[in-house]
């Protein structure tokens, strides 16, 4: 039987797997349960927090090199976002016994800006030592998805963000990081989501419910 308690779950993923699609349907499911949840994103989240987000994407499509961001610059507006999103948003959710569902979270940053960029790892560690303190998803969703699927859905995208336009080596090594980084940990789940279809959602759902009790 469910019993109201806080519990935080995130997706993960590349650009095109589908994680903001089935974060939705999962928020939905537990919304359908009469389950007190929310549905967030990371950068991003609260007002503050998308500011930066703002920042990030637009300064991505500056014509000159010599005009970007640094990566640690970057990184740090990455882990600013954070911040503001953590404190203001998620750790008040939870203190109310909420479901928090969040689309990315730490394991993107660990892709993309160490695996990817190739930022310092400890240099990160170190902000989130004192950004998380110990807050830890309950439940990560790794979606792995085909490339053919994930070109395919990232062309009927309106709205483009930096991130949806890079070269498919770069989908294929960032997949790849998600996977390493998942190995071998209990409250991690790897689904293929090349097929988006009710049964995934299904899945997810089932999983979730077993984790918090629900009939």
């Amino acid at each position: 039987m469910y019993k109201k308690k806080p519990y935080f779950i995130v997706f993960e993923g590349v650009e095109g797997c589908g994680k903001s699609y089935q974060s939705k349907k999962l928020y939905n499911n537990l919304k359908s349960k009469n389950i007190k949840s929310l549905l967030t994103r990371e950068p991003g989240g609260t007002k503050t927090a998308e500011l930066i987000r703002n920042l990030i994407l637009k300064d991505y499509f500056n014509n000159s090199g010599k005009d970007k961001f640094d990566k640690y610059t970057d990184t740090l507006l990455y882990l600013a976002a954070r911040n503001e999103h953590i404190k203001t948003k998620i750790i008040p959710a939870l203190k109310e016994k909420k479901v928090v569902i969040c689309d990315r979270f730490v394991d993107s940053t660990i892709a993309y800006q160490v695996y990817g960029k190739k930022v310092k790892r400890n240099f990160i560690d170190i902000i989130h030592k004192f950004i998380l303190g110990k807050l830890k998803p309950n439940l990560t969703f790794i979606l792995k998805v085909s490339s053919k699927s994930s070109k395919s859905r990232l062309k009927k995208r309106k709205n483009k963000n930096r991130y949806d336009k890079f070269p498919k080596s770069f989908y294929v090594n960032a997949q790849k990081s998600f996977l390493k980084i998942s190995k071998n940990k209990k409250n991690y789940f790897i689904l293929d989501s090349s097929d988006n279809t009710n049964e995934l959602e299904k899945k997810i759902f089932k999983i979730v419910s077993n984790n918090l009790k629900i009939k």
